[in-house]
């Protein structure tokens, strides 16, 4: 079953650096998110492979949204 990779804090969609099918190590950047001027990365929370990025560029995500899965 994928593991859900969640936002940590409410922010814009700055930039998507992960694809379906991209193999990840544990603490890499999957998006990275932007808040009050400042540039959060979402990490992977451990190495595997995502499965699908459910957050676009621009959109606005919530704290605890699912921004993308990782098996």
């Amino acid at each position: 079953m994928p593991e859900e990779v969640k936002a940590p804090i409410t922010g814009v969609v700055f930039q998507v650096l992960a694809k379906p099918g991209d193999k990840v190590g544990a603490g890499d950047p999957i998006i990275v998110l932007e808040s009050m001027k400042m540039e959060i990365p979402v990490e992977a929370p451990r190495a595997g492979t995502v499965t699908a990025v459910k957050a676009k560029e621009g959109e606005t995500v919530q704290e605890g949204d699912t921004v993308a899965l990782l098996e």
